[in-house]
């Protein structure tokens, strides 16, 4: 089963030398044990977000963007992985491993195969 890594962390608590130090090794480990099935996606600063709703009225459709991320939250989303593990408590137990879990948090979702019936019916 796949799982995104949602990797946030808290601006006021990162390292002066996060990017420098990378995931420090946690991605060369993980390719090891083969279970990262995408490298990770970075993303730009906050700042560069926008957010897009688009909500019907009786005129047609309002569409309201925003400038910076969809929460008014400390945590931010700074990038993603894919992780291909057996269970949910394996994809969290490598992601308790990332370095970003010490200075954010990590949330950990199983990727909703389409062949499937949603998990939410």
């Amino acid at each position: 089963m796949q799982f995104l890594l949602l990797i946030c962390a808290d601006v006021s608590l990162v390292p002066d030398d996060a990017f420098a130090r990378g995931c420090e090794g946690w991605t060369e480990e993980m390719l090891e044990r083969g279970v990262l099935k995408d490298g990770g996606t970075g993303l730009h600063a906050h700042a560069s977000a926008r957010t897009v709703r688009v909500r019907p009225t009786e005129e047609g459709d309002e569409v309201s963007i925003t400038d910076g991320p969809f929460a008014e939250t400390k945590e931010l989303i700074g990038g993603t992985c894919i992780l291909e593990c057996a269970t949910l408590d394996e994809a969290v137990a490598h992601a308790a491993r990332h370095p970003s879990a010490r200075y954010g948090a990590i949330e950990v979702r199983p990727i909703w195969d389409p062949t499937t019936p949603p998990p939410w019916s």
